[in-house]
């Protein structure tokens, strides 16, 4: 009972925090001269820190890409580290105003906890990671092995439901840190390691001795997809974090890149006047300069640039686009018109 009646006071709690804030993130951001992005504690590929503390990854390029259409600058974020069970009470409580953390999308997150997610932006799905040397095939080998899993997590619900449905003996060793989980199962006192799969593609290439002792098993378990999230209640914060990403797309689309976005601006197409600015509109319908979306680009890249050198051809994860593709060449990606 008590839990139940600490939830709703937090719940009404958070309520009134969302009312009163409405509106007010953007001026928040714009009087800070900061965006406060919540970020993975160290996940390759997608948000990590080397040892002067810099942040490369997808999901940190998307922080720089809503930081440069706000305050026109990749460079105007502070960067906050969060552990799993950490980030939804991070977000929730305006110690960070978005969460660009390999987050999954889904229904209790945004109607119990008060949150709004953006675009998608990068399709995943769950999967192990297992020694070689075990000479397992299958996930549906598994029965009975002791599985590393982070808590408070969709992959820790996941797999319980995995083994459930498959009648397999689940061993789960919860543990809350990331490093933490890595280390157990490199040491051995995990038999597979379960997440996103390309966070175990990541974790393989940058945490084991020797990445080609561990293979990935061919099961996806999942449906994973990844979205920047904010908290409910500021209409104009949530459209700029979701254009800020369909810019991205747009960008790649048009073939507008960050190299040649100047020629771009002397394009005779309407959509990329429009989309760059030089025919004013979007930049005053979103509260930001007109020249947004192409600072974005000039400064962050389009969504392909970013694949290709965060998870793509040009980084040690190498993963292919697949769904992670243009809609226009058979994968999801999509962005609305922007006009």
């Amino acid at each position: 009972m008590k839990r139940i009646l600490a939830s709703a006071v937090f719940t009404l709690a958070l309520g009134v925090a969302a009312s009163a804030e409405a509106g007010q993130t953007l001026d928040n951001i714009k009087s800070k001269g900061v965006l406060t992005c919540g970020v993975n504690e160290g996940t390759a590929g997608f948000g990590l820190a080397d040892s002067t503390g810099k942040y490369t990854g997808l999901d940190i390029d998307v922080c720089k890409a809503v930081a440069t259409a706000i305050l026109g600058s990749p460079d105007k974020i502070k960067f906050v580290p969060l552990s799993a069970p950490q980030r939804f009470t991070a977000l929730q409580s305006g110690e960070v105003d978005i969460l660009s953390r390999n987050t999954t999308w889904t229904l209790t997150r945004e109607a119990d906890l008060g949150l709004l997610f953006g675009p998608v932006t990068f399709y995943d799905g769950q999967g192990f990671l297992v020694k070689k040397s075990l000479n397992v095939k299958s996930a549906k080998q598994l029965s009975g092995a002791t599985v590393c899993v982070q808590p408070g997590t969709t992959t820790e619900l996941n797999l319980a439901d995995y083994f459930r449905a498959n009648k397999m003996e689940l061993k789960p060793v919860v543990i809350e840190k990331l490093d933490e989980v890595e280390n157990a199962f490199f040491s051995g006192r995990c038999d597979a390691y379960t997440t996103d799969s390309s966070g175990l593609a990541g974790t393989r290439v940058t945490k084991a001795q020797k990445p080609d002792d561990y293979i990935i098993l061919p099961e996806l378990i999942s449906k994973e997809p990844l979205a920047p999230a904010v908290r409910q209640g500021d209409d104009q914060f949530y459209d700029i974090m979701r254009w800020s990403v369909f810019a991205l797309l747009q960008a790649e689309e048009k073939g507008i890149t960050s190299q040649n976005v100047d020629q771009m601006l002397k394009s005779e197409d309407p959509d990329i006047k429009r989309f760059l600015g030089v025919t004013p509109g979007n930049g005053k319908a979103l509260g930001l300069d007109e020249k947004w979306a192409y600072n974005i680009i000039k400064s962050v890249g389009n969504y392909g640039e970013i694949f290709d050198r965060n998870v793509g051809k040009n980084s040690p994860l190498k993963l292919e686009r697949g769904l992670n593709d243009l809609w226009t060449t058979g994968g999801l990606m999509y962005a609305p018109p922007p006009r």
